[in-house]
């Protein structure tokens, strides 16, 4: 059994980390090297292995993990509040803003790439990363139903997973072409299609809305029925 770290263990830990992570930014994955991380840490090569037993891929590993609560992080508190359409539009712009700011430079997206061929671990990653990001947008649109701003037959689950499924395409598409209009096109389209799902009268659509965001809000009724 793992022995739980000290305060000071922790302190060690996450400096590595911090130190790693910049290296990512600064380099890209392939250019780490663990000499490299040691300097700008402060550690020794023993203390490193210490911490990460398995070296270089335990250690992106842990980046993965830090850059992946990030994510959300840089989200909140809009992501967690998602309970009337002001903050539903407030938490848009926080991830078109945050994503504006990224660019096409994405630590997270190398870091899973590169360890995702070799460790099974990068997966459970994404899976955990993308789990919470689902379940917080559910709860936003439970929270909307709960409220009367939204029919109670629309699938929370399925329309999260749908959102964030267009959302993720959107910042596939900014990293291969450098476009952020795809994202915001795939989240103005998703939330116009909820906004139709409205149960009272209220905010019309955002432009751009189309009719395929009313079939396919209907479908996922229809799968309830």
């Amino acid at each position: 059994m793992t022995r739980p770290l000290t305060r000071k263990g922790e302190q060690t830990r996450a400096r590595i980390v911090i130190g790693a992570a910049a290296e990512v930014r600064e380099h890209g994955v392939d250019e780490v090297r663990l000499e490299d991380v040691m300097a700008r840490s402060g550690v020794s090569k023993g203390q490193l292995f210490h911490y990460f037993p398995e070296g270089k891929e335990g250690l992106l590993l842990a980046v993965a993990r830090q850059e992946a609560d990030q994510v959300l992080a840089d989200q909140e508190p809009m992501l967690s509040n998602l309970t009337s359409w002001p903050a539903w539009e407030a938490w848009r712009a926080s991830v078109i803003a945050r994503y504006h700011a990224q660019g096409v430079q994405c630590p997270l997206n190398g870091l899973l790439g590169q360890a995702g061929r070799r460790a099974p671990a990068a997966r459970a990653v994404v899976t955990d990363l993308l789990e919470r990001w689902q379940a917080r947008i559910a709860a936003g649109i439970r929270h909307m139903q709960s409220s009367g701003e939204m029919r109670p037959e629309v699938d929370a689950t399925r329309a999260a997973s749908a959102l964030l499924a267009g959302l993720q395409g959107g910042v596939v598409m900014m990293l291969s072409t450098g476009r952020i209009d795809h994202l915001e096109a795939a989240l103005d389209l998703a939330i116009s299609g909820l906004r139709v799902a409205t149960a009272q009268p209220g905010p019309g659509p955002l432009p751009g809305a189309v009719p395929s965001g009313q079939a396919v809000l209907s479908g996922q009724a229809a799968t309830q029925r």
